[in-house]
Order: structure tokens, then C-alpha cells, then sequence
């Protein structure tokens, strides 16, 4: 019985293979010339799998001639700036009621300087539109120079267009928590070394 199954199972495996066989073919061959096509394609545009490493390297040349030496410093130091809220960098001198925190590819943070209780997320997007490699990321660096180029063009219209939520949403709080700690931290050692530099002269 079991042999007189497979023979049948065998035999049905080639009825249907030669009935389907006119079709298979040419779908077959169309494949094959398509994925050639391809491979040619890339092989004349001549894909560099060190461009994502290149594209950050410049998007960090970029970011560092449009920030002032501080903001570049915290960056490179911590990996996130902060943009204070409401009149931007004057607002700090008269103690911002709120800033906000920028993070490559994660939502801004907004929080209250003074207590750093959390207030807000708000997601914004900006893919990169480039060819031949467009991709839906941007380089870290470029993505955190078009979020702080926004805030300081127009902040309330990218915090009217983007999508809100509660904090934790995408970011762990204490993690942005942690963050303002070793914010905090590095202000008071770059504080205290000038300070001392002051005493020296």
C-alpha cells in the first residue's frame, strides 16, 4: 500500500510538472534575465558598501560647521543635543521653561530644564530623497542637524505637524533621564575647566 502511494505521489509530481513546464519556462528564463539585468545595473553603478560610513563622516562635518563649538562638543561627547524651547538659545539666559532633547532617528524629547521631569515626545521624520541609494534613513548626524534646523526655523511648526505622545512612547524615560544626568555632568566639568583655565591666565 505505502509503495503503491508513493508511486502515484511520483507520478503526479511529473503530470503536473509537464503541465505546468509551457508556463514554468519562459517564467523561469524572464526571472533569470531580470536578476542578470540587475546585477549589471549595480555592477555599473558600482555600489560602495563603505558609503553609509563616508555619508556619516560628512554628515559630521556638516553638523559641526552649522552648530556653535559647544552644541558640536556635547554631540561628539554624548551623542544627542539639547535646543532650549520657546526664544531658543536666549531663553536659556532667562531660565527656558522647557528645551528639548535630539536624538539620531528617535523622537525629540521635551522636558523642564529646571526639575527634568518629561514632558513630551513629538516624532518627526526626514528620509533621504537622494539617488541612486535613497533610503527612508538619513546618517545620524544629517538627521540630527535637519531636527535642530527645524527647531530653530520654525519650532512651532514642526511641533504642530508632529505626532505627539506621552513619554516612553519610543524612548525608555530612564534613559533620557540617565541622559540629563551626564548632561548635567558634562556642563559642570566643561564649567569647572574653564574656570580653572580663567585662574591660570
Amino acid at each position: 500500500m505505502p509503495l503503491a502511494l508513493g508511486t502515484a505521489a511520483v507520478v503526479l509530481v511529473v503530470l503536473l510538472w509537464e503541465l505546468a513546464r509551457p508556463r514554468a519556462l519562459p517564467a523561469l528564463v524572464s526571472l533569470r534575465a531580470r536578476l542578470q539585468l540587475r546585477s549589471r545595473e549595480a555592477a555599473q553603478i558600482g555600489y560602495d558598501p563603505g558609503r553609509e560610513r563616508r555619508a556619516e563622516q560628512r554628515a559630521r562635518e556638516l553638523l559641526r560647521s552649522c552648530v556653535d563649538h559647544e552644541d558640536w562638543a556635547m554631540y561628539r561627547d554624548l551623542g544627542f543635543l539639547r535646543v532650549w524651547g520657546g526664544l531658543g538659545e536666549r531663553a536659556h539666559a532667562a531660565g527656558a521653561s522647557y528645551a528639548y532633547l535630539i536624538y539620531p532617528h528617535r523622537p525629540l524629547v521635551a522636558y523642564v530644564p529646571q526639575t527634568g521631569a518629561l514632558l513630551n515626545e513629538y516624532c518627526v521624520t526626514f528620509p533621504d530623497h537622494t539617488r541612486p541609494y535613497g533610503s527612508a534613513r538619513l546618517p545620524d548626524s544629517d538627521d540630527v542637524l535637519a531636527k535642530w534646523m527645524a527647531l530653530h526655523a520654525d519650532e512651532r511648526r514642526l511641533i504642530e505637524e508632529a505626532n505627539m505622545h506621552l513619554p516612553g512612547r519610543q524612548i525608555d524615560p530612564e534613559r533620557v533621564r540617565r541622559d540629563l544626568v551626564r548632561l548635567s555632568r558634562w556642563e559642570r566639568e566643561r564649567s569647572d575647566g574653564a574656570t580653572d583655565i580663567v585662574r591660570a591666565a
